[in-house]
């Protein structure tokens, strides 16, 4: 008898999402999950001077969110070093200021976007690059199919963003989507953990990338509108793209164990 294996969730199979009924635990993985995003961040060298951010909400304290410190380099941050801050721009919990566009961008999302628990926004090479021209990628291959139909434009820059109102309407223009490209600016996407949030930009990044690629050597032929809401649907559920962090976090962990401090 051949053994099922495609999909089975058991311990020695897929990774499971935990649940939690303490909320100091749920709170304490959360913010270990913020820490190695930004870790990785670093890793694939997403940083640009003190620009860029990723944030998660406090699970008791709907109207909080932890999020980094402004001018500690992502490569060093620790746990330890999270900011709390609520939507008023007040520092709750930890000793440092927060990017005033950190506060604007992302007080913004999660003010209007219940559902979404993390953000995260970076000036990353290929997406920077691609939001010069101020469209959503293509389903040319497998991967762009997460972002089929799920991928908002936000057409207008401004400059920094310190404005409220700019930051609510970078919110409205999200939608109900996963991500968006903010035009001549960067990128910016969600999730309903931090873990889909941090794995969406990694492949939002990679797929900026493959069609930069792509179109300097032709026309890339694109997916039909069927099989990329299929393929959309399997790969980009929450659950998907908390999976997909897994093997990453494992990794920046092993190599970067003081992250959890």
């Amino acid at each position: 008898m051949v053994r099922k294996i495609i999909g089975e969730e058991t311990a020695a199979g897929i990774a499971i999402q935990p649940k939690f009924t303490d909320p100091a635990d749920e709170r304490r993985y959360r913010k270990q999950r913020l820490a190695a995003g930004f870790r990785l961040f670093a890793y694939y060298g997403f940083t640009e001077g003190i620009a860029g951010h990723i944030s998660v909400r406090d699970p008791e304290q709907a109207d909080q969110f932890w999020v980094n410190p402004i001018g500690l380099h992502f490569s060093k941050i620790k746990t330890s070093d999270l900011i709390l801050i609520n939507h008023a721009g007040e520092v709750i919990e930890g000793s440092r200021a927060v990017n005033g566009a950190a506060f604007t961008i992302h007080s913004g999302i999660h003010q209007a976007r219940q559902d979404i628990i993390a953000a995260a926004h970076a000036h990353s090479l290929y997406g920077k690059t691609w939001a010069s021209f101020g469209q959503p990628i293509a389903p040319i291959t497998q991967d762009a199919c997460a972002f089929y139909e799920n991928l908002a434009v936000f057409s207008e820059f401004t400059g920094v963003v310190i404005e409220a109102d700019v930051g609510k309407r970078m919110a409205a223009t999200l939608g109900d989507n996963i991500a968006m490209i903010l035009q001549n600016h960067g990128l910016l996407t969600v999730g309903q953990t931090v873990d889909a949030a941090i794995y969406t930009y990694l492949l939002l990044e990679r797929c900026c990338q493959s069609q930069l690629l792509a179109e300097a050597a032709g026309k890339p032929k694109q997916i039909s509108h069927e099989v990329a809401i299929k393929t959309r649907d399997y790969i980009a559920s929450s659950h998907a793209l908390w999976q997909s962090f897994q093997p990453l976090y494992n990794f920046i962990v092993k190599a970067q164990p003081d992250l959890l401090e």
